[in-house]
């Protein structure tokens, strides 16, 4: 009797250890003091966490050209945010290759000695958003919520998510959270043909669009700051693979020697820019020996 009793319990225990991990439970703290940045991490089960980047892109400002208008905005607005005064939410958007999420990696090496710090979410975990902030409501350190190249189908449950925390949500967003996003799109949700029939036009000849059109731009609306990156001509191009090569330690004279090779590379990636220019400085470097 005692025998089956005891197997009856332990069988017992081990059904509760199976409910209890698959039951949602509080999104624990991370080692803050482990790094800088950090990646919101998720198990098949919906169990999410903190993960500290152990090697941080060591990205500068002043290594990104020909975009100082940009870099202008984003470091005007990240500074008043390190400083504890009113500052935006970022939508980055624009021409791939152009600098967006250089910008704001380089942004978190120049203030993290401020207090700031990076959590980069994946769009499909945009939902935990709140569990996110939660954790880090109440810290001294300033959290930018980093989601690259982000974009949404219809129906997209990150969608209602995002557009909650950014505005609109029951409770107040934190004072230390800001959203960075970079899409090439600026309105987050694909456009169709069919959804300008939606606009209508008044007598006095004012375009209002339709409830489609406005549920799309209301999320882009959200973000405070909007800040857009453009294709690189031929001499903004070669000017970024010149800063490149001198960042890998190539002469001048051979960075001059290089600019038809710079070219040549462009015109077969159908892209001049900056990523198309790191890239073609990287192999051009290695290639001639130069350690960088």
């Amino acid at each position: 009797m005692n025998e089956k009793f005891e197997r009856l319990i332990e069988r017992a225990e081990q059904l509760i250890g199976r409910i209890e991990a698959v039951l949602p439970r509080p999104m624990g703290a991370p080692d803050w003091n482990a790094s800088v940045a950090f990646r919101y991490r998720k198990r098949a089960g919906g169990h999410g966490w903190l993960e500290p980047v152990r090697h941080v892109a060591q990205m500068r400002l002043v290594d990104l050209q020909e975009i100082d208008g940009q870099k202008a905005k984003i470091q005007r607005n990240t500074q008043q945010f390190v400083q504890g005064l009113p500052a935006n939410n970022v939508l980055l958007t624009g021409a791939r290759g152009t600098g967006k999420s250089s910008l704001v990696k380089a942004c978190l090496n120049e203030y993290a000695p401020h207090g700031l710090r990076l959590i980069e979410v994946d769009k499909a975990d945009l939902v935990d958003l709140p569990d996110i902030v939660d954790v880090v409501a109440g810290r001294p350190e300033r959290f930018v919520v980093f989601c690259d190249d982000l974009s949404f189908e219809d129906g997209e449950a990150g969608y209602k998510a995002l557009k909650s925390i950014l505005d609109g949500s029951v409770s107040a967003a934190s004072q230390n959270v800001l959203i960075y996003a970079t899409s090439n799109r600026r309105h987050l949700l694909p456009e169709y043909m069919k959804e300008n029939l939606s606009y209508t036009h008044t007598a006095d000849g004012e375009v209002h669009p339709g409830e489609v059109v406005e549920e799309k731009i209301s999320l882009s609306e959200r973000f405070g700051l909007w800040v857009s990156f453009y294709p690189f001509s031929q001499d903004e191009y070669l000017a970024i693979v010149g800063q490149w090569l001198a960042s890998f330690g190539v002469s001048p004279e051979d960075i001059e020697t290089a600019r038809p090779q710079a070219l040549v590379w462009a015109l077969e990636r159908g892209s001049r820019s900056g990523r198309v220019a790191y890239q073609f400085a990287r192999d051009y470097a290695g290639s001639h020996g130069v350690q960088g």
